[in-house]
């Protein structure tokens, strides 16, 4: 399932990080911290990686 938006991109990304040892789950926020906890590793990627052009700053 890929991001519908760049927010959501952005807070997979800092989940997934964290997932891999790179930075510390205490430093995780809001939505990053609920995708951590909620989702895999393989999940997250997916949406990490989804492109960003034409997605909206905010999901409506």
């Amino acid at each position: 399932m890929p991001a519908k938006s760049q927010a959501q991109q952005k807070a997979a990304g800092a989940a997934l990080s964290a997932k891999r040892g790179d930075t510390k789950k205490s430093e995780l926020k809001g939505a990053s911290r609920g995708m951590y906890d909620s989702m895999s590793e393989t999940q997250l990627e997916e949406f990490a990686h989804t492109k960003r052009k034409g997605k909206p700053q905010h999901a409506g």
